[in-house]
C-alpha cells in the first residue's frame, strides 16, 4: 500500500494567493532539500534540530526561483512521522510549478491524494478513526461539524473501542486456554464475569450507534421541510430566514410549484431549508407534481415546519394535514403566521388551545428569532462536545456488526454452548472493533478512504 519514495505536493489550494505551502516528506526529503537550497546564513539543514525554520533561496541551475522558508520536521517528530519539509513561499501559480518541477527532476514524486495522512496512519502517528476525522476537519463548514471532527480527532472514541477490544481479547484468550486443557475440564474464565462484561458492551456499543443520527445531523446538516397551504407565508419564511428573496413572494395561490433549497448555520447547526409547494387540491398538473415533490421532500425531512394563516384555514385541515405526515422521526412544529393582521379567526384558535403553537411573522426578522431558537431546541443532541458521537458511515456499519456478534456471545453464554464456537464469536467482535480504530484493515478499505482525501493532506 506505501513505498519508501519521498512524495511532494501542494499543501495549500491551487491558484494565486499571497503565500503558498508545499509539502515534501520521505527519507530523501531534507538530503534532496539541502541541495537544492541556499541558506541566508549558509545552513547546512541536515544539520539543524527539528521544527526549525530557515529563510534562503531555491535554486535551480543556480538560478534563484523564489526566497522561501523552509520548515524542518525530523521524523518520527513529524506529522508524517519522516523526515519532513515544508516550504513556505510566494503564491505565484509560476512558483509553484517551478518549484514542484524541481523536486520531481530530482527523483521526487508527487503525492497520491491523502498519501500524507496515510503515512501518518502507517508509521502509528494516529489510527485510522483520527485519519477519517482529518478529513471531516477539512470539510468542516460550521461550528457543529468542527467541533466533532476536533473530538474524533482527540481519540477518546478510539481509547474507548481499545479497552473494549483489550477486554474481549483477555476473555477470548481465557477460553482458547481452556481449550488445550479440555480434556482436564478446567475453566480459565469465569462465565459469570464473561456475561457481565457482553452487557457492558452491548450498552455501550447502543449508545454509539444510536449517536450516530445526532452526529450526522452536526455533520451533515439537519433537513427543515416548510409546509403548509398556498398563501401560508413558506415562501416569505424562508426569505426572512436567508435574508434574501430566495423565493418568489406573490398574493396567487400556487406560486412555488418545486421546492427551492438553501442552508443557514444557526447557533453552530447547519440547517438545510426547503421551501415547498402548497399544499391543496388542484387539476394544474403542473402544480400536482410540485405537491408530490412536497410530500417527498417531508418524507426525507427531520423538522416540519407546517405553516398556517389562522384566516385561511380550519381545524380540520390543520389535524388532517398533520397526521397524514406524523412518524417518529419527524419533529413537527405548529406555526402560526401573520400574527400582525387584524381581525383573526377566534374560533381555529380555540380549537388549537391543546396544540403548541409557534406564532410568528415571518416578514420580521425580530419574530422569525423565536422560530431559529425553537429550530436550535428541537435538535435532540444533549452536550454533544462532551460526549462520544458517531459521524462515520463505516464506524457505524462496524458497529453494528460488532453488536450482533456480542449478542450471540450472549446468546452463547445463556445457552452454555462449547468454546470452540464461543471463540469464533467473540474474534468477530474484536475484527469488527479493530476495523475502526485500523488495527485490522486492508489495502482496499485504506484506499477507498484516502481517495476521498485532498492531495496535499
Amino acid at each position: 500500500m506505501i513505498n519508501q519514495e519521498t512524495i511532494i505536493a501542494l499543501a495549500t489550494p491551487n491558484g494565486l494567493g499571497a503565500i503558498s505551502v508545499i509539502r515534501v516528506s520521505g527519507k530523501d526529503a531534507i538530503l534532496i532539500t539541502d541541495k537544492l537550497f541556499r541558506s541566508k546564513k549558509n545552513k547546512v539543514l541536515s544539520d539543524q534540530k527539528s521544527h526549525t525554520v530557515h529563510l534562503g533561496h531555491l535554486l535551480k541551475n543556480n538560478r534563484e526561483i523564489d526566497e522561501v522558508l523552509i520548515t524542518l520536521f525530523k521524523g518520527p517528530h513529524s506529522y508524517t512521522g519522516e523526515d519532513t519539509i515544508e516550504i513556505s513561499c510566494h503564491g505565484s501559480t509560476y512558483i509553484q510549478k517551478e518549484i514542484i518541477n524541481l523536486y520531481l527532476d530530482n527523483g521526487i514524486r508527487s503525492a497520491n491524494p491523502g498519501e500524507f495522512t496515510l503515512r501518518a496512519f502507517i508509521n502509528g502517528k494516529m489510527d485510522l478513526n483520527q485519519a477519517e476525522a482529518v478529513a471531516d476537519l477539512i470539510a468542516s463548514e460550521n461550528e457543529g461539524s468542527h467541533k466533532l471532527a476536533m473530538q474524533q480527532m482527540k481519540s477518546g472514541f478510539s481509547n474507548d473501542l481499545k479497552k473494549l477490544r483489550a477486554e474481549l481479547l483477555h476473555f477470548s484468550s481465557m477460553i482458547e486456554l481452556e481449550l488445550d486443557f479440555s480434556q482436564e475440564d478446567v475453566e480459565f474464565a469465569e462465565r459469570e464475569e464473561f456475561k457481565k462484561l457482553t452487557k457492558k458492551i452491548q450498552s455501550e456499543l447502543k449508545i454509539l450507534i444510536d449517536s450516530f443520527q445526532s452526529g450526522n445531523v452536526l455533520k451533515n446538516g439537519i433537513s427543515v421541510a416548510i409546509a403548509g397551504k398556498p398563501n401560508a407565508g413558506k415562501s416569505s419564511l424562508l426569505n426572512t430566514l436567508l435574508n434574501e428573496d430566495k423565493a418568489i413572494v406573490s398574493d396567487i395561490p400556487g406560486t412555488t410549484r418545486d421546492s427551492i433549497e438553501d442552508s443557514l448555520v444557526i447557533e453552530g447547526i447547519n440547517f438545510r431549508f426547503t421551501d415547498t409547494a402548497g399544499l391543496r387540491e388542484t387539476v394544474d398538473v403542473i402544480e400536482s407534481k410540485g405537491i408530490e415533490k412536497t410530500k417527498e421532500k417531508i418524507k426525507k425531512a427531520k423538522i416540519l415546519l407546517y405553516l398556517f394563516d389562522c384566516n385561511d384555514t380550519n381545524f380540520r385541515e390543520i389535524e388532517s394535514s398533520i397526521n397524514s405526515f406524523k412518524r417518529n422521526d419527524l419533529s413537527i412544529i405548529l406555526v402560526r403566521n401573520k400574527i400582525d393582521l387584524k381581525n383573526q379567526n377566534q374560533t381555529l384558535l380555540d380549537d388549537l388551545n391543546d396544540f403548541e403553537l409557534l406564532e410568528i411573522s415571518a416578514t420580521d426578522s425580530d419574530s422569525v428569532s423565536k422560530l431559529k431558537k425553537r429550530l436550535v431546541n428541537e435538535v435532540d443532541i444533549l452536550n454533544p462536545y462532551n460526549d462520544i458521537i458517531i459521524s462515520n458511515s463505516r464506524h457505524y456499519e462496524a458497529l453494528i456488526k460488532a453488536l450482533k456478534a456480542i449478542e450471540e456471545v450472549n446468546i452463547g453464554l445463556k445457552e452454555n454452548i462449547s468454546g470452540d464456537l464461543l471463540s469464533v464469536d467473540i474474534r468477530r467482535s474484536i475484527e469488527y472493533l479493530a476495523e475502526i480504530t485500523g488495527e485490522i484493515t486492508n489495502d482496499d478499505v485504506l484506499g477507498n478512504i484516502f481517495a476521498n482525501f485532498c492531495i496535499g493532506k
